[in-house]
């Protein structure tokens, strides 16, 4: 996948809320956390599907109650260890320096 700032910023939220949210991520929320709009977050999301870094299901409508269900996020090892070689390229590169990338 080509490093872009969105990927990173992608990357790091997807990383982050995996340690937090008992792997549970859904889009609305990675938004959030990300900075990136959804125009741009849901097509990176589908690119990390169709290269096996993230999996996703749907919320039971029980759960949901009188909203919409959510489509949830599962990362995968793979996507695990492909998104921290993607913030770790990240920390190196100068043209990410303003993104203030931590270690994730």
């Amino acid at each position: 996948m080509k490093l872009t700032h969105a990927l990173v910023l992608v990357a790091v939220a997807i990383l982050e809320m995996d340690q937090e949210d008992d792997g549970r991520l859904w889009g609305y929320a990675l938004s959030k956390k990300s900075g990136v709009r959804s125009g741009v977050l849901y097509p990176q999301l589908d690119r990390m599907m169709t290269s096996g870094w993230i999996e996703d299901h749907w919320e039971s409508q029980e759960k949901a109650r009188k909203r919409p269900p959510r489509r949830y996020y599962t990362l995968t090892d793979e996507g695990r260890a492909n998104l921290g070689s993607v913030v770790r390229r990240a920390q190196r590169e100068p043209r990410f320096a303003s993104l203030n990338v931590g270690r994730a």
